[in-house]
């Protein structure tokens, strides 16, 4: 444990921070998952879905969580996930 008064605050701040983002990332895996679940039962609300998920992202990019180019990443590929359903469909 830190002696210094700056750096105890500094562990404190540290961990509140850890905490929101650990939950933050929490909430995008949740509905990640629940995104692919309506993509993979081709569910019609799904882009609605998609649209969340990738408002979710760019939040976390926003705030510091990801990075700019791995949120931009992970919208890429849930929108082409639900392209590819939805090609599949019109044949």
């Amino acid at each position: 444990m830190a002696n210094i008064k700056s750096q105890i605050k500094r562990i404190k701040t540290n961990e509140k921070d850890h905490q929101i983002n650990k939950s933050f990332k929490s909430k995008v895996k949740t509905s990640y998952n629940k995104t692919v679940a309506a993509i993979n039962n081709k569910d019609k609300n799904s882009q609605e879905l998609v649209n969340e998920y990738s408002s979710l992202v760019d939040k976390a990019a926003s705030k510091g969580i990801f990075h700019p180019n791995k949120a931009a990443n992970k919208k890429s590929k849930m929108t082409n996930k639900l392209n590819k359903i939805k090609e599949k469909a019109k044949k």
